[in-house]
Order: C-alpha cells, then sequence, then structure tokens
C-alpha cells in the first residue's frame, strides 16, 4: 500500500501523512479534456476523498496509479490512461 495510513477522522492529520497522501501531496496536476489528472501513486482511500471533495464528478483510478477527476455524466468514467 503506498504512502502511509491516514490517521482516523477524530486524529489530526501527521506531517507523513500531509506530505505523501491525496490532495496535498499532488506534485503533478494537469487537465485534458475537462478530466483532472493527477500523477501520483493513489488507491481506494484517495478515490473516496476525490468523491467527496468533487461532489457529481466521476473520479477513476488509472492504470499508472494516477486519479483521474471526470466531469459529470452515467455510468463509470474509461480512464484516460488505460
Amino acid at each position: 500500500m503506498p504512502g502511509p495510513d491516514l490517521p482516523p477522522a477524530a486524529e489530526p492529520m501527521t506531517p507523513e501523512a500531509l506530505l505523501s497522501r491525496w490532495p496535498t501531496s499532488v506534485q503533478k496536476v494537469e487537465l485534458l479534456n475537462g478530466v483532472l489528472i493527477f500523477a501520483g501513486d493513489f488507491d481506494e482511500r484517495d478515490l473516496d476523498t476525490a468523491r467527496r471533495t468533487y461532489p457529481g464528478r466521476r473520479p477513476v483510478l488509472n492504470v499508472d496509479g494516477g486519479l483521474e477527476v471526470h466531469p459529470a455524466g452515467a455510468g463509470d468514467p474509461t480512464p484516460l490512461l488505460a
């Protein structure tokens, strides 16, 4: 599992988690055809965070371990980096 575990919601954020987890640790973000692409090594926890951060949008993990946030629409999006 990449990066340290996130602290529970009632606990303060640790420096390790702050520096290595999305969205604060993102080193590169691109916008391609209306899709935000966050470069990095993300997992399901980051996907849940993206769903809460971008309500109505459709976040998905791509094959490179990146996080893509697609515009609103029906169904699951197809990652641009498949």
